[in-house]
């Protein structure tokens, strides 16, 4: 089953995010309800590896997150493939991540070595964006690059089931996580 660990955003956040992309020019907008910060993708795992991790991640506790999300930014370099809301690294977040790479690793799940840069995707593109395209990405970038959200608070993190379909991702939840003080691994 392929799959990912995610923080959903609250209802506030989603509609400014949603709001945002109403003007993005090009490419495929993801959903308002598939909007969250991934803190570690699994590709495609067997459901005992899934029951493992739920039973880590369901161990982890971090106090809730105030997030701050500054800035569009594209990932993809001269062929631009992916449109996101940049989210300022902070160390609670940084070290949730760090605790979902365990609970992977005790679950045997081999993760992907990338450095971590929170992130919401906002829209992707395919290959070889046309010139006029990327003309109208760049006007959209200097009129709302500098979009900012301050003190998202994220209460609670989620195992999501990702299906590949035609029209897109669509994401099912699999399990929640709130996020809490207190002692854990």
């Amino acid at each position: 089953m392929r799959a990912f660990v995610g923080l959903p955003l609250p209802d506030d956040a989603l509609h400014a995010l949603e709001r945002l992309q109403e003007g993005i020019p090009v490419g495929r907008i993801v959903p308002g309800e598939n909007l969250h910060l991934t803190l570690a993708f699994l590709d495609d795992q067997p459901e005992a590896a899934l029951q493992a991790l739920h039973e880590a991640l369901s161990q982890i506790r971090v106090p809730p997150l105030a997030l701050d999300i500054r800035g569009l930014d594209l990932f993809g370099g001269r062929s631009p493939r992916i449109l996101f809301a940049a989210v300022c690294p902070d160390p609670i977040l940084s070290r949730l991540r760090d605790q979902v790479r365990r609970a992977a690793e005790r679950a045997e799940i081999d993760l992907s070595r990338e450095r971590f840069r929170p992130h919401i995707t906002l829209a992707r593109f395919g290959r070889d964006m046309p010139e006029h395209q990327a003309r109208r990405l760049g006007g959209f970038l200097q009129a709302h690059g500098d979009f900012s959200l301050t003190d998202v608070l994220v209460e609670r993190m989620a195992l999501y089931r990702s299906t590949l379909t035609p029209d897109g991702a669509r994401y099912d939840l699999l399990a929640d996580y709130p996020l809490e003080a207190g002692e854990g691994r």
